[in-house]
């Protein structure tokens, strides 16, 4: 069974920067869409951002021209380069991945926190 392992969040100041990258823990499989979603405290988890095979992006509005999401198809590993990070940014963002099954896998999580 395949897994996506994140690393990269951690505390920042506002107006910094800061590289979050998702890999898949095996290859072998084909992997369509590839995502980064996020959960505040007491809110729902929201995308962030998206990105097919072909390399087609959908951003939500609040990242637009700030967030860039990219993937390596070789590696089975996505990336999100967050720059011009605000205080309302500060959630637990979540990798996902749509298999050439149709099933969605979800990475554990990792911490972004934005200070003012």
């Amino acid at each position: 069974q395949v897994q996506l392992v994140e690393s990269g969040g951690g505390l920042v100041q506002a107006g910094g920067s800061l590289r979050l990258s998702c890999a898949a823990s095996r290859s072998g499989f084909t992997i369509n869409s590839m995502g980064w979603y996020r959960q505040a405290p007491g809110k729902q988890r929201d995308l962030v951002a998206t990105i097919t095979s072909s390399g087609s992006t959908n951003y939500a509005d609040s990242v637009k021209g700030r967030f860039t999401i990219s993937r390596d198809n070789a590696k089975n590993t996505v990336y999100l380069q967050m720059n011009s990070l605000k205080p309302e940014d500060t959630a637990v963002y979540y990798c996902s991945a749509i298999l050439s099954s149709r099933q969605r896998i979800w990475g554990q999580g990792t911490q972004v926190t934005v200070s003012s």
